[in-house]
């Protein structure tokens, strides 16, 4: 058996997530058909460095799944990307050691967040960006709340209160903001995230550029470990998985 790693990316838009879910779309589900038939009706599993919820895409996440095919990782880059429907895509394939796990392996991740601050939205835009009616946050205040992210923490008032971890203590890199013309984007990059980690963040975040909020609030909502002091949940099709860090 060969161990099969590859990059994808995918647009979120009409998939009810990553993962596989009885009676829906989902992108697992869409490579692992394409796989099984490659494989003459054989099952094949794809393990993921991590769930995308229903709405969110990746530019960079990862897969691996075993093959017993000896075909070359170009020829079955192209061979998969022949068969997956037009909203999934295969970027790079590699045989990796057999020790290699896409999830167990990862170091980091970085995950990008996009809100639209024009005034009027296009309508192109409007399921890959947050809409603001025109609204623009003080970038600085976001910035400043962002610095008491920084470093290692118990993330409890961060993530959804359903999250079944225990262990809720992750390392924040750094988290920075930067404006594309008209877009306002945020970019994290941490050894790994909670569930809806990211998305509150930028929900909570969004509340200190719009004055709802303090920026020195965030070191209290840390300390509290308490979903119930920190923002919204951001809307899900602003954010993307952009890369996973391996060693």
């Amino acid at each position: 058996m060969r161990r099969m790693k590859a990059v994808i990316s995918y647009d979120g838009t009409n998939f009810s997530g990553y993962q596989a879910q009885p009676g829906k779309r989902t992108v697992q589900s869409e490579i692992e058909k394409v796989l099984t038939a490659m494989h003459k009706g054989e099952q094949v599993r794809i393990f993921a460095s991590g769930r995308t919820d229903a709405r969110v895409h990746a530019t960079g996440q990862v897969i691996h799944f075993d093959t017993p095919l000896s075909i070359p990782s170009e020829n079955y880059k192209i061979a998969l990307n022949a068969q997956l429907p037009g909203d999934v895509r295969i970027l790079e394939m590699e045989e990796v050691s057999p020790d290699f796990h896409a999830r167990f392996s990862a170091k980091g991740k970085r995950y990008r967040y996009k809100w639209n601050c024009e005034e009027v939205q296009s309508p192109f835009k409007r399921h890959y960006t947050v809409e603001t009616k025109g609204r623009k946050p003080d970038v600085g205040k976001m910035a400043k709340g962002a610095e008491y992210m920084i470093g290692t923490h118990d993330f409890t008032s961060f993530c959804a209160a359903s999250t079944p971890v225990e262990d809720k203590v992750r390392t924040i890199y750094s988290l920075k903001f930067e404006w594309h013309d008209q877009e306002l984007h945020m970019v994290i990059e941490g050894n790994g995230f909670l569930y809806n980690m990211v998305r509150i963040i930028a929900g909570t975040l969004w509340e200190v550029g719009i004055g709802k909020r303090e920026p020195e609030s965030i070191k209290d909502i840390l300390e509290s470990k308490n979903r119930e002091m920190a923002g919204t949940t951001a809307p899900p099709h602003g954010l993307y998985l952009e890369k996973v860090f391996y060693e």
